[in-house]
């Protein structure tokens, strides 16, 4: 199926008539109207009496009624009594959620982490305002313009604001840089900066290839096969698909992926609600991936669209899901736009995956904490433990037995690994320690970082780096030290974190960090190594 016949399939029917009858009540009862009798009987809405409060309240209240203010503070509650995903958005959050998913924001091009109270440049996107104005990796953002944002505490959003802003501006970056003692000025022009929604595609060994994605952009679909047509020329002859901690986005960017790994025909997923007659989406064969073996990596932080890849790839048989239990998101979304800016996504239908599932946990006070539960009862830990909320049994196309609600459960439980987790590597990670080093050893070696642009280059570099007798002294001067075999313990993970931090700042990027990262990825490495999967 063609992306263009997807996005006319998918394309939002608005819920006119319950936008309009909101429209009305708001209207009627805050237009200043009058009558002499108010008469609940002459509505002949179900909506009547909240109507005739406004409208009360709007002709009578002792003051004048601040009317965007009260409609600001009700809507939201209104969309609140509805479900967890069905809300109100205001123009400043609405344009952050659409910038996030679009495929891209207008700014300076800079990715930085923030150790020390001040912003470390840890990647200039290629091509960007921030390349071509010539900042570079491992600089430090002393001031924006005229403020200074360093060593005084400064939340990161506000940092951001401050750097972005409309294409075509001109902002004035302020840095640090190695081997000067003065700040460096840019004059930078804002422009239109690409989000991407790979955060990398790389190849583990000679055979199997590695895809992680964060979310389900606008330019999903693009990166993906452009990510797959690459690892393929590398020699891939297996996937592994990493969804976790990926929200959703898109539903078609979602249809569009699953499409590639389906055979015609093939369910992917269908959708039904009070107003929206049931909607089957198919394979339609197409696809460029379709003989590629795939193992999907999903946990408590999967959801939405990341589910309906999953439970698509679970129920027609085509891989294997390996991880923790998803999230548990089987609402779909429809956006209606205001003239303000504002807008609001509403829930209006649910989504089933191909063997019939919804897998919709159940709403709670605590639906958002939910995760905090499955740590609690041991479900991380223990695939015995997993709640199975709705007890009804649904077959895969191979006669599998899985379950509805609540979420994926993976075909291969691989428990959070806490093995390594001692107070020292919790005393650490609270200090941000790894981070703080890896930004100390940028100081101490920044040239020959910077000359690191291959892995072969930056191995050699730091085999000659004593990392373990550094880190523990810069600890030590931080008022950590580990226990008693606290360090044996936790010490190959630490020193691969810190490794991979510093090589993040190599011209490689999160090219070079991840494929070092990962290799204490306890679930990427039961993905590659398990036998069934082989």
């Amino acid at each position: 199926m063609s992306e263009k016949k997807f996005y006319k399939i998918l394309r939002p029917i608005l819920w006119v008539l319950t936008v309009a009858l909101a429209t009305l009540v708001i209207v009627r009862a805050l237009s200043g109207s009058r009558q002499s009798k108010l008469n609940v009987n002459s509505f002949d809405s179900d909506w009547s009496k909240l109507m005739l409060v406004l409208e009360s309240v709007d002709k009578n209240y002792v003051e004048d009624i601040d009317h965007k203010k009260v409609i600001e503070d009700i809507i939201p509650q209104v969309m609140k009594e509805l479900d967890p995903h069905s809300v109100y958005l205001p123009p400043e959050e609405l344009k952050e959620a659409e910038e996030s998913l679009a495929g891209g924001f207008e700014g300076i091009g800079i990715q930085f982490n923030v150790p020390n109270d001040t912003v470390i440049v840890n990647s200039v996107i290629t091509g960007g305002p921030s390349e071509r104005a010539g900042l570079r990796v491992g600089d430090r953002v002393i001031k924006v313009d005229d403020r200074n944002i360093a060593g005084v505490k400064m939340e990161q959003d506000t940092m951001i604001s401050l750097m972005r802003g409309p294409k075509g501006t001109k902002v004035v970056i302020s840095v640090l840089r190695y081997g000067s003692d003065e700040l460096i000025p840019f004059t930078i022009t804002r422009d239109k900066i690409p989000v991407h929604s790979v955060d990398v595609a790389y190849m583990i060994n000679d055979t199997t290839g590695y895809i992680k994605l964060s979310k389900f952009a606008r330019t999903t679909f693009a990166e993906f096969v452009q990510a797959t047509d690459k690892l393929r020329d590398k020699g891939m002859k297996r996937l592994v698909f990493d969804l976790r901690d990926n929200t959703g986005g898109y539903l078609d960017q979602a249809m569009l992926l699953a499409n590639e790994f389906m055979e015609a025909g093939d369910m992917i997923v269908y959708m039904e609600g009070k107003a929206r007659p049931r909607t089957d989406l198919r394979a339609d064969g197409r696809g460029r991936n379709k003989d590629l073996p795939i193992a999907v990596l999903i946990n408590a932080g999967s959801a939405s669209a990341s589910e309906i890849f999953a439970g698509a790839i679970q129920d027609n048989d085509r891989g294997t899901i390996y991880g923790t239990r998803s999230f548990g998101k089987g609402l779909v979304q429809e956006p209606v736009y205001f003239s303000d800016g504002s807008g609001i996504r509403l829930t209006v239908a649910r989504y089933y995956t191909p063997s019939g599932r919804c897998i919709q946990k159940p709403y709670s006070e605590d639906y958002e904490l939910e995760i905090y539960e499955r740590y609690a009862s041991g479900e991380m830990f223990s695939a015995d433990s997993i709640k199975i909320e709705d007890e009804t049994k649904y077959k895969t196309r191979a006669g599998r037995t899985v379950y509805g609600g609540g979420g994926i459960v993976p075909d291969v439980f691989v428990p959070v690994d806490t093995i390594k987790v001692t107070n020292f590597y919790v005393d650490c990670n609270r200090k941000g320690l790894q981070i703080k080093y890896a930004s100390e050893f940028l100081d101490a070696h920044s040239g020959q970082i910077a000359a690191c642009r291959t892995m072969e280059s930056f191995d050699n570099f730091i085999a000659g780096m004593d990392l373990e007798r550094g880190f523990l002294a810069f600890a030590a001067k931080n008022g950590t030290e580990p226990g008693e075999g606290e360090w044996e313990t936790s010490k190959e993970y630490m020193l691969t974190q810190i490794k991979a931090l510093i090589a993040r700042y190599t011209p490689m990027g999160d090219e070079a960090f991840y494929p070092i990262y990962d290799k204490t990825d306890n679930l990427i490495l039961t993905a590659v190594k398990n036998e069934a999967y082989d």
